[in-house]
Protein backbone atom coordinates (compact mmCIF):
# COMPACT_ATOMS: atom_id res chain seq x y z
CA UNK A 1 0.00 0.00 0.00
CA UNK A 2 1.45 3.80 -1.04
CA UNK A 3 1.22 5.70 2.11
CA UNK A 4 1.39 9.57 3.03
CA UNK A 5 4.60 10.94 4.04
CA UNK A 6 4.04 14.04 6.70
CA UNK A 7 6.89 16.76 6.74
CA UNK A 8 6.68 18.70 9.82
CA UNK A 9 9.97 19.91 10.43
CA UNK A 10 11.63 22.22 8.38
CA UNK A 11 14.22 21.10 5.32
CA UNK A 12 14.81 20.41 1.98
CA UNK A 13 14.06 17.95 -0.62
CA UNK A 14 16.51 17.34 -2.60
CA UNK A 15 17.55 14.35 -5.73
CA UNK A 16 20.71 13.34 -5.76
CA UNK A 17 21.44 10.55 -8.66
CA UNK A 18 18.31 8.37 -8.12
CA UNK A 19 17.20 8.93 -4.49
CA UNK A 20 14.68 12.09 -3.46
CA UNK A 21 16.14 12.77 0.41
CA UNK A 22 14.76 15.02 2.98
CA UNK A 23 17.40 17.57 4.93
CA UNK A 24 17.15 18.42 7.68
CA UNK A 25 20.25 20.06 9.02
CA UNK A 26 23.28 17.86 8.59
CA UNK A 27 20.82 14.57 8.21
CA UNK A 28 19.85 13.42 5.32
CA UNK A 29 17.11 10.82 5.45
CA UNK A 30 16.08 8.82 1.94
CA UNK A 31 12.61 8.84 1.14
CA UNK A 32 11.22 5.01 -0.29
CA UNK A 33 9.96 7.45 -3.40
CA UNK A 34 7.86 4.23 -5.11
CA UNK A 35 6.24 3.47 -1.82
CA UNK A 36 5.01 7.48 -1.56
CA UNK A 37 1.19 8.38 -2.87
CA UNK A 38 1.07 11.93 -1.64
CA UNK A 39 3.55 14.09 0.54
CA UNK A 40 1.94 16.99 3.14
CA UNK A 41 4.78 20.03 3.72
CA UNK A 42 3.62 21.41 6.99
CA UNK A 43 7.50 22.98 7.72
CA UNK A 44 9.21 25.15 5.92
CA UNK A 45 10.62 23.31 3.46
CA UNK A 46 12.99 24.22 0.16
CA UNK A 47 12.67 22.01 -2.62
CA UNK A 48 13.60 22.93 -6.75
CA UNK A 49 12.47 22.23 -10.32
CA UNK A 50 14.77 19.01 -9.91
CA UNK A 51 12.96 17.72 -7.46
CA UNK A 52 9.70 18.65 -8.80
CA UNK A 53 10.67 16.83 -11.81
CA UNK A 54 11.19 13.89 -9.69
CA UNK A 55 8.63 13.93 -8.14
CA UNK A 56 6.16 14.32 -10.90
CA UNK A 57 7.50 11.38 -12.37
CA UNK A 58 6.11 8.76 -10.14
CA UNK A 59 2.94 10.86 -9.93
CA UNK A 60 3.11 12.11 -5.97
CA UNK A 61 1.01 15.19 -5.04
CA UNK A 62 2.68 17.58 -2.92
CA UNK A 63 -0.06 19.40 -0.16
CA UNK A 64 1.19 22.81 1.77
CA UNK A 65 -0.12 23.94 5.09
CA UNK A 66 0.71 27.32 6.46
CA UNK A 67 2.32 28.34 10.18
CA UNK A 68 -1.24 27.21 11.59
CA UNK A 69 -1.34 23.96 10.33
CA UNK A 70 -4.47 24.83 7.39
CA UNK A 71 -4.07 23.78 3.91
CA UNK A 72 -2.85 26.61 1.46
CA UNK A 73 -2.44 24.76 -1.61
CA UNK A 74 -1.25 21.59 -3.77
CA UNK A 75 1.33 20.69 -6.24
CA UNK A 76 -0.45 17.98 -8.87
CA UNK A 77 1.49 16.24 -11.35
CA UNK A 78 0.35 15.72 -15.05
CA UNK A 79 -2.74 13.67 -14.57
CA UNK A 80 -2.91 10.48 -16.73
CA UNK A 81 -6.29 8.73 -15.72
CA UNK A 82 -8.68 11.59 -18.35
CA UNK A 83 -11.37 11.13 -19.73
CA UNK A 84 -13.08 14.11 -21.54
CA UNK A 85 -16.43 11.42 -21.70
CA UNK A 86 -16.55 11.29 -17.90
CA UNK A 87 -15.86 15.23 -17.60
CA UNK A 88 -18.42 16.23 -19.31
CA UNK A 89 -20.67 13.91 -18.41
CA UNK A 90 -20.03 15.12 -14.95
CA UNK A 91 -20.71 18.65 -15.85
CA UNK A 92 -24.01 17.69 -17.30
CA UNK A 93 -24.89 16.17 -13.80
CA UNK A 94 -24.35 19.89 -12.24
CA UNK A 95 -25.95 21.60 -15.17
CA UNK A 96 -28.83 19.44 -14.52
CA UNK A 97 -30.77 20.57 -11.50
CA UNK A 98 -32.16 17.48 -10.11
CA UNK A 99 -29.90 15.63 -10.76
CA UNK A 100 -27.36 17.96 -8.92
CA UNK A 101 -29.98 17.99 -6.30
CA UNK A 102 -29.78 14.38 -6.07
CA UNK A 103 -26.31 14.13 -5.26
CA UNK A 104 -25.88 16.93 -2.86
CA UNK A 105 -28.33 15.32 -0.61
CA UNK A 106 -26.51 12.17 -0.98
CA UNK A 107 -23.71 13.56 0.42
CA UNK A 108 -25.43 15.23 3.46
CA UNK A 109 -27.15 12.09 3.55
CA UNK A 110 -24.39 10.46 4.11
CA UNK A 111 -22.54 13.01 6.71
CA UNK A 112 -25.89 12.37 9.00
CA UNK A 113 -25.76 9.25 9.04
CA UNK A 114 -22.34 9.12 10.12
CA UNK A 115 -22.61 12.12 12.85
CA UNK A 116 -25.85 10.14 14.18
CA UNK A 117 -23.79 6.93 14.05
CA UNK A 118 -20.71 8.79 16.25
CA UNK A 119 -23.37 9.94 19.11
CA UNK A 120 -25.33 6.37 19.37
CA UNK A 121 -22.07 5.04 20.68
CA UNK A 122 -22.54 7.78 23.62
CA UNK A 123 -25.50 7.38 26.01
CA UNK A 124 -24.54 10.77 27.22
CA UNK A 125 -25.13 12.41 23.65
CA UNK A 126 -28.54 10.81 23.54
CA UNK A 127 -30.43 14.03 23.77
CA UNK A 128 -28.46 15.06 21.28
CA UNK A 129 -29.22 12.16 18.73
CA UNK A 130 -32.76 12.76 19.26
CA UNK A 131 -32.36 16.24 18.20
CA UNK A 132 -30.42 15.64 14.77
CA UNK A 133 -32.83 12.64 13.93
CA UNK A 134 -35.94 15.55 14.56
CA UNK A 135 -34.18 17.59 12.71
CA UNK A 136 -33.38 15.21 9.57
CA UNK A 137 -36.85 14.08 9.63
CA UNK A 138 -38.62 17.23 9.60
CA UNK A 139 -36.23 18.67 6.90
CA UNK A 140 -35.42 16.38 4.43
CA UNK A 141 -38.92 15.57 2.48
CA UNK A 142 -38.85 20.10 2.00
CA UNK A 143 -35.13 20.23 0.18
CA UNK A 144 -36.42 22.07 -2.73
CA UNK A 145 -33.07 23.43 -3.71
CA UNK A 146 -29.29 23.61 -2.57
CA UNK A 147 -29.45 26.68 -0.16
CA UNK A 148 -32.42 24.54 2.08
CA UNK A 149 -29.73 21.69 2.22
CA UNK A 150 -26.80 23.76 3.08
CA UNK A 151 -28.83 25.24 6.25
CA UNK A 152 -30.45 21.83 6.66
CA UNK A 153 -26.86 19.98 7.05
CA UNK A 154 -26.02 23.63 8.95
CA UNK A 155 -28.35 23.27 12.15
CA UNK A 156 -28.05 19.36 12.20
CA UNK A 157 -23.91 19.73 12.47
CA UNK A 158 -24.74 23.17 14.98
CA UNK A 159 -26.35 20.39 17.35
CA UNK A 160 -23.74 18.00 16.65
CA UNK A 161 -21.16 19.67 18.08
CA UNK A 162 -22.67 21.00 20.92
CA UNK A 163 -23.03 17.39 22.16
CA UNK A 164 -19.27 17.18 21.91
CA UNK A 165 -19.20 18.88 25.31
CA UNK A 166 -21.19 15.72 26.66
CA UNK A 167 -18.51 13.25 26.21
CA UNK A 168 -14.76 15.25 25.73
CA UNK A 169 -12.41 15.86 28.47
CA UNK A 170 -13.81 19.56 29.90
CA UNK A 171 -10.56 21.84 28.74
CA UNK A 172 -11.94 20.65 25.19
CA UNK A 173 -15.26 22.30 25.96
CA UNK A 174 -16.50 24.23 22.87
CA UNK A 175 -18.98 26.94 22.95
CA UNK A 176 -19.87 27.10 19.43
CA UNK A 177 -17.46 26.35 15.79
CA UNK A 178 -15.09 28.82 15.15
CA UNK A 179 -13.61 28.29 11.12
CA UNK A 180 -11.67 31.34 11.20
CA UNK A 181 -9.88 31.46 13.05
CA UNK A 182 -9.93 28.73 15.72
CA UNK A 183 -10.00 30.18 19.52
CA UNK A 184 -9.88 27.21 21.26
CA UNK A 185 -8.03 23.54 21.05
CA UNK A 186 -11.30 21.76 19.66
CA UNK A 187 -11.93 24.34 17.20
CA UNK A 188 -8.23 23.96 16.19
CA UNK A 189 -8.22 19.75 15.72
CA UNK A 190 -11.75 20.15 13.84
CA UNK A 191 -10.25 22.64 11.50
CA UNK A 192 -6.78 20.41 10.74
CA UNK A 193 -8.34 17.60 10.81
CA UNK A 194 -10.97 19.15 8.24
CA UNK A 195 -8.10 20.62 6.30
CA UNK A 196 -6.06 16.88 6.48
CA UNK A 197 -9.76 14.80 4.90
CA UNK A 198 -9.83 17.43 2.09
CA UNK A 199 -6.14 17.20 1.00
CA UNK A 200 -6.65 13.09 1.15
CA UNK A 201 -9.76 13.48 -0.72
CA UNK A 202 -8.21 15.81 -3.46
CA UNK A 203 -5.14 12.95 -3.52
CA UNK A 204 -8.00 10.43 -4.30
CA UNK A 205 -9.77 11.72 -6.79
CA UNK A 206 -6.95 13.18 -8.51
CA UNK A 207 -6.15 9.17 -9.23
CA UNK A 208 -9.82 8.84 -11.07
CA UNK A 209 -11.08 10.27 -14.39
CA UNK A 210 -13.03 12.72 -12.15
CA UNK A 211 -12.78 16.86 -12.39
CA UNK A 212 -12.39 18.21 -8.98
CA UNK A 213 -13.90 21.33 -9.60
CA UNK A 214 -16.83 20.34 -11.21
CA UNK A 215 -18.71 19.99 -7.69
CA UNK A 216 -22.84 19.31 -6.40
CA UNK A 217 -23.33 20.50 -2.93
CA UNK A 218 -20.63 22.92 -2.49
CA UNK A 219 -20.83 26.00 -5.63
CA UNK A 220 -17.97 25.32 -7.85
CA UNK A 221 -15.63 28.18 -8.01
CA UNK A 222 -12.61 29.51 -8.29
CA UNK A 223 -9.26 28.62 -6.34
CA UNK A 224 -10.59 25.50 -4.46
CA UNK A 225 -11.19 21.99 -5.62
CA UNK A 226 -15.24 21.96 -4.55
CA UNK A 227 -15.72 17.92 -5.07
CA UNK A 228 -13.37 17.63 -2.76
CA UNK A 229 -15.34 19.59 -0.30
CA UNK A 230 -18.25 17.19 -1.23
CA UNK A 231 -16.84 13.84 -1.17
CA UNK A 232 -14.91 15.23 2.34
CA UNK A 233 -18.52 15.80 4.09
CA UNK A 234 -19.04 11.77 4.04
CA UNK A 235 -15.67 11.63 6.13
CA UNK A 236 -15.31 14.23 8.29
CA UNK A 237 -17.46 12.23 10.91
CA UNK A 238 -16.10 8.89 10.27
CA UNK A 239 -12.62 9.76 10.18
CA UNK A 240 -11.66 13.14 11.37
CA UNK A 241 -14.04 13.23 14.26
CA UNK A 242 -13.55 9.72 15.76
CA UNK A 243 -9.68 10.55 15.52
CA UNK A 244 -10.42 13.81 17.43
CA UNK A 245 -12.79 11.84 20.26
CA UNK A 246 -9.82 9.06 20.42
CA UNK A 247 -7.16 11.42 20.92
CA UNK A 248 -8.98 13.62 23.57
CA UNK A 249 -10.28 11.10 25.58
CA UNK A 250 -7.48 8.97 25.87
CA UNK A 251 -5.31 11.85 27.09
CA UNK A 252 -3.07 11.65 24.62
CA UNK A 253 -3.54 15.31 23.21
CA UNK A 254 -3.26 17.94 26.54
CA UNK A 255 -3.40 21.48 26.30
CA UNK A 256 0.06 21.64 25.96
CA UNK A 257 0.01 20.46 22.78
CA UNK A 258 -1.57 23.74 21.63
CA UNK A 259 -0.35 27.08 21.30
CA UNK A 260 -2.20 30.46 20.93
CA UNK A 261 -1.70 33.96 18.98
CA UNK A 262 -3.47 36.74 18.33
CA UNK A 263 -6.84 35.04 19.02
CA UNK A 264 -5.67 32.29 16.94
CA UNK A 265 -5.17 28.25 18.56
CA UNK A 266 -3.37 26.06 16.37
CA UNK A 267 -1.44 22.64 17.55
CA UNK A 268 2.52 23.11 17.94
CA UNK A 269 4.55 20.73 15.89
CA UNK A 270 4.38 17.91 18.79
CA UNK A 271 0.71 18.23 18.59
CA UNK A 272 0.69 17.88 14.84
CA UNK A 273 3.07 14.79 15.26
CA UNK A 274 0.48 12.86 17.49
CA UNK A 275 -2.33 13.77 15.77
CA UNK A 276 -0.91 12.71 12.25
CA UNK A 277 0.12 9.80 13.36
CA UNK A 278 -3.57 9.23 14.71
CA UNK A 279 -5.19 9.99 11.69
CA UNK A 280 -2.40 7.51 9.08
CA UNK A 281 -3.51 4.80 11.49
CA UNK A 282 -7.27 5.29 10.85
CA UNK A 283 -6.75 5.69 6.76
CA UNK A 284 -5.11 2.59 6.77
CA UNK A 285 -7.18 0.67 8.85
CA UNK A 286 -9.06 -1.74 7.25
CA UNK A 287 -12.89 -2.91 6.95
CA UNK A 288 -14.48 -5.93 5.26
CA UNK A 289 -16.05 -4.99 2.27
CA UNK A 290 -19.56 -6.60 1.89
CA UNK A 291 -19.87 -7.06 -1.89
CA UNK A 292 -15.90 -6.81 -3.23
CA UNK A 293 -15.24 -9.44 -0.61
CA UNK A 294 -12.01 -8.07 0.37
CA UNK A 295 -10.70 -5.88 3.05
CA UNK A 296 -10.53 -1.76 2.42
CA UNK A 297 -8.53 0.47 4.33
CA UNK A 298 -10.60 3.66 5.32
CA UNK A 299 -8.91 5.29 2.23
CA UNK A 300 -9.81 3.07 -0.21
CA UNK A 301 -13.23 4.02 0.68
CA UNK A 302 -12.48 7.43 0.12
CA UNK A 303 -11.18 6.22 -3.63
CA UNK A 304 -14.54 3.82 -3.83
CA UNK A 305 -16.74 7.14 -3.58
CA UNK A 306 -15.19 8.34 -6.80
CA UNK A 307 -15.44 5.18 -8.34
CA UNK A 308 -19.22 5.52 -7.88
CA UNK A 309 -19.17 8.65 -9.20
CA UNK A 310 -18.20 7.50 -12.17
CA UNK A 311 -20.10 4.94 -12.22
CA UNK A 312 -23.60 7.19 -11.91
CA UNK A 313 -22.26 9.89 -14.34
CA UNK A 314 -21.94 6.93 -16.93
CA UNK A 315 -25.22 5.55 -16.27
CA UNK A 316 -23.76 2.38 -15.31
CA UNK A 317 -25.37 2.35 -11.30
CA UNK A 318 -27.46 5.06 -9.51
CA UNK A 319 -24.97 6.71 -6.97
CA UNK A 320 -25.82 5.70 -3.17
CA UNK A 321 -23.09 6.97 -0.49
CA UNK A 322 -20.99 5.08 1.87
CA UNK A 323 -23.13 4.40 5.06
CA UNK A 324 -20.49 2.50 7.34
CA UNK A 325 -22.07 -1.12 8.58
CA UNK A 326 -18.82 -1.94 10.66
Amino acid sequence: MQKSLYLTSNGRLKRHENTLYFEIGDEKRAIDIENVEQIHIFGEVDLNTKALNYISQYGIILHFYNYYGFYTGSFLPRKKNVSGDVVVRQALHYLDREKRLFLAYCFVESAVYHMMRNLRERKEAEAFLIAIEDEWEKGRFNISNIAELMGLEGRIRNIYYQSFNQFLPDDFAMEKREKRPPTNPINALISFGNSLIYSHTLSQIYQTQLDPSISFLHEPSEKRFSLSLDISEIFKPLIVDTVIFKLLNNRQLELEHFDEDLNYCYLNQEGKKIFLKEFQNKLETTVRHRQLNRNVSYKGFIRLECYKLIKHFIGDQIYSPLRAWW
